[in-house]
């Protein structure tokens, strides 16, 4: 067991804050126990909590155990955090089902080979749906002054902006300390770890075991991760870089990370992949082309959550694509009526209904602009006619970027 794990979570780019750095690397010098919590409010993670993935791998590949709080009872209320409005409340038996998918999803995400590092799950609905409103005030209510609490970027950011907040989604930081304190009692977890966003509620429950327990707790957070550009990293224009399959394909996510933008290759080649930072520094000297550094990133961070032949059948794809303009066995499908490929469709009426641009207008201007290529051609006139004769398939290219496999159904 390696014992510099904050050594390690630091030149990958991963620190951010810490309640106490000297006393928690001493603890870390033998196994401990340390949480993230994940909201349940959709049934698939996104890349957007992909950080606080890797750093629940960088705590098993030092020896210690992962809990994952996953938190049905706290997405009966919503996480106020970094939020401009109150959270859409979903019902019990939704947010069942998400958590069941989550679970399978961290399957492949974690090792669970080795038994004093595989991961615990604890849902933290098995003690919140149980409280008693009056003891829970009286006993760990007590411990908060509203002052404070008025002072955590969770509730103030959202009063300077005049933005309403709940009774209910105030009360949201208590309940996650509350959380620390039953995975310190229940499970001696000595550690939360956290986006920024989370410092104040973190610190609440270091601060809450202290005062009931009489014990010390630490606090981690990792910072928020943005673009060179100071665009938000994650965001795309099809929506959220989804880490299921059936939401998002393994050669939509591949391509998610070779478009990355030159200059955070280095940067998310630390914090979103397994490779050795003496590697990555060896790789950063050896290769005189940034593009093969954006394939190396594209493999390891697909390798990660899809496995290594989705990673390799992703690349050959994108190589036939792109470098052979042949068509990849790779691309994503979209099924589309037979009857209508076989009669012929107008090229204007069959984008808008692959419903893979958002609108006619910005089909033409696609045509106008030779962005739309049917089987490698490019099409020029809005007039012009699909029809499949003994084809399997079409091959559609929207840019440069996006490309489709059309199926008959």
């Amino acid at each position: 067991m390696s014992n510099n794990f904050i050594e390690e979570f630091r030149l990958r780019g991963f620190y951010h804050q810490c309640t106490d750095e000297n006393s928690l690397n001493r603890l870390m010098q033998k196994p401990i126990k340390a949480y993230i919590g994940f909201d349940i409010t959709a049934d698939s993670l996104h890349v957007g909590s992909l950080l606080q993935i890797m750093c629940l791998r960088l705590l098993q590949k030092h020896g210690h155990q992962p809990i994952i709080l996953l938190g049905s009872g706290t997405t009966l209320i919503g996480d106020p955090s970094g939020k401009d409005k109150t959270r859409k409340i979903l019902d019990k038996k939704q947010i069942s089902k998400n958590s069941k998918k989550i679970q399978k999803l961290f399957l492949k995400l974690l090792d669970y080979k080795n038994k004093k590092t595989k991961p615990l799950f604890v849902d933290n609905s098995k003690w919140l749906e149980k409280l008693n409103y009056i003891n829970f005030l009286r006993d760990i209510g007590k411990h908060f002054t509203i002052n404070r609490m008025l002072t955590f970027d969770s509730v103030k950011l959202r009063l300077e902006r005049e933005q309403s907040l709940s009774y209910m989604e105030f009360n949201y930081m208590i309940l996650q300390a509350y959380d620390f304190l039953k995975l310190h009692e229940k499970n001696s977890c000595i550690l939360q770890i956290g986006g920024s966003d989370q410092w104040g509620n973190i610190v609440n429950g270091v601060e809450l075991i202290r005062k009931v327990n009489q014990k010390e707790a630490y606090g981690l957070t990792t910072p928020l991760i943005t673009l060179s550009s100071g665009q938000k990293m994650g965001k795309t224009e099809t929506g959220a870089v989804w880490l299921d399959r059936d939401l998002l394909s393994p050669y939509d996510y591949w391509q998610f990370w070779r478009n990355t933008p030159d200059n955070d290759v280095e940067r998310f080649l630390k914090l979103f992949t397994d490779l050795e930072i003496d590697k990555i520094e060896n790789y950063k000297k050896t290769s005189n082309d940034i593009n093969n550094l954006k394939i190396l990133l594209a493999n390891e961070a697909t390798k990660i959550v899809h496995g290594k032949e989705e990673s390799i059948k992703s690349e050959i794809t994108a190589k036939k694509t792109f470098v052979d303009r042949s068509t990849g066995e790779n691309l994503p499908e979209i099924l589309f009526a037979k009857n209508k490929l076989e009669k012929g469709i107008n090229i204007i009426e069959f984008l808008e209904e692959v419903k893979v641009l958002s609108s006619k207008s910005e089909a033409r201007r696609l045509i106008l602009n030779r962005g739309v290529k049917i089987n490698n051609e490019t099409i020029e006139d809005n007039n012009y006619f699909i029809k499949i004769n003994n084809e399997n398939f079409i091959k559609l290219s929207l840019g440069k970027k996006k490309h489709f496999k059309i199926l008959p159904k």
